[in-house]
């Protein structure tokens, strides 16, 4: 529901910028009310720095030669800070526009100076949980790469920061190019892991579905779908993303990285793949429900139907006895009133039609 009233939120967000020139900073999103925070780490081949400013001019201009800077922004309230960037590292104002409208769909640009990448950072709440969506667009220049996070509530890119204190793999080594390979890449990984996890959850689904397809049972459905829709739309725009990266049609993009983009491009491969086998499994669960619950609402109109078929006669029998004729009256007035025996009669009579019919309707097997 949480995801809903974002998407309501940032629709009347784009209403509200309707009339405005393009490349008009707006920011298009859920408003936090906390000041965003920037952090700045700068490391090569000798060790890392990490700090936290509070404007962009306290980051220096130029980046030492054979070290990589990564700037993030953690939050996009604050349009200034986000102009302020852009006009230092030469950014279009339809690129900062893009960045600030948090509803974009995942691209790739290329830029002469630089590339924008938009991809969606997606999160569990908890395991069994909801999920987080957030915008996260990358800017990567000759030894620089930007990353504006729409979220305060942090996210996917703590391995990363380890690897580049600790110095562990070709991450130091590595230029900007391979700090945005290890961002996107530590995107996907996370992909990985709600997809496993929303396959778990659909097992469990399955196997409660068919011991009791309950109310309760098909509500988790529909909540498994929705999330599966939400990871369909992040990745699936993704392997365009990717397709175009993996080629290294850029200068910025040298040829020891194209490998591992290449590596990532097939892993949104697997995820689309997975993705579809899981929709293709929802919607299977899905009719296999709608089936279940058609066939147990047949049986039970079957039964019913039966069950008045039975009564019929028997109605009738009932209604003609209880018209109560006077048999003085004529020969043809229901002389059997006066019988001793006659009310013993009529009850058999009704029973040994219900017998026969439902002799005949088991020799029929409508039973």
């Amino acid at each position: 529901m949480n995801r809903i009233k974002r998407r309501i939120g940032a629709a009347r967000g784009n209403s509200a910028k309707k009339g405005m020139p393009p490349g008009t900073l707006f920011h298009v999103g859920e408003k936090r009310g906390q000041p965003p925070v920037m952090s700045v780490i700068e490391y090569g081949a000798r060790g890392s720095v990490s700090r936290t400013v509070d404007a962009a001019g306290q980051v220096p201009a130029r980046v030492a030669p054979g070290r990589v800077r990564w700037i993030n922004i953690e939050g996009l309230d604050r349009i200034d800070l986000v102009e302020a960037l852009g006009k230092r590292h030469g950014l279009h104002p339809l690129v900062m526009e893009d960045i600030l409208h948090t509803g974009q769909r995942p691209k790739f640009e290329d830029h002469d100076s630089y590339l924008f990448i938009v991809l969606k950072m997606l999160r569990l709440d908890r395991p069994g949980g909801g999920l987080t969506v957030e915008q996260v667009s990358l800017i990567v220049s000759n030894n620089t790469v930007l990353t504006f996070q729409e979220g305060l509530e942090g996210d996917v890119f703590d391995p990363v920061r380890q690897r580049i204190s600790s110095g562990k793999g070709k991450i130091r080594s590595g230029g900007s190019d391979f700090l945005a390979y290890a961002l996107m890449d530590a995107i996907v990984d996370e992909y990985f892991l709600i997809t496993e996890d929303i396959g778990e959850r659909i097992e469990a689904v399955e196997d409660e579905l068919m011991k009791n397809p309950s109310a309760s049972a098909m509500e988790s459905l529909h909540h498994l779908k929705q999330e599966l829709m939400v990871v369909r739309k992040a990745v699936y725009p993704l392997r365009e993303v990717m397709s175009v990266l993996s080629r290294g049609d850029h200068r910025l993009l040298r040829k020891t990285t194209l490998p591992y983009l290449r590596d990532l491009h097939d892993h949104v491969l697997r995820l689309i793949e997975t993705v579809e086998m899981f929709h293709e499994t929802m919607m299977s669960l899905m009719e296999m429900v709608a089936s279940l619950i058609s066939n147990r609402m047949n049986e039970v109109m079957k039964v019913l139907t039966i069950i008045a078929t039975i009564f019929i006669p028997l109605t009738f029998l009932a209604g003609l006895y209880g018209m109560n004729f006077e048999p003085t009256a004529g020969p043809f007035n229901m002389p059997e009133l006066r019988w001793p025996y006659g009310y013993p009669v009529v009850l058999l009579v009704m029973g040994l039609v219900a017998g026969a019919m439902i002799v005949y309707f088991r020799k029929r097997r409508w039973l």
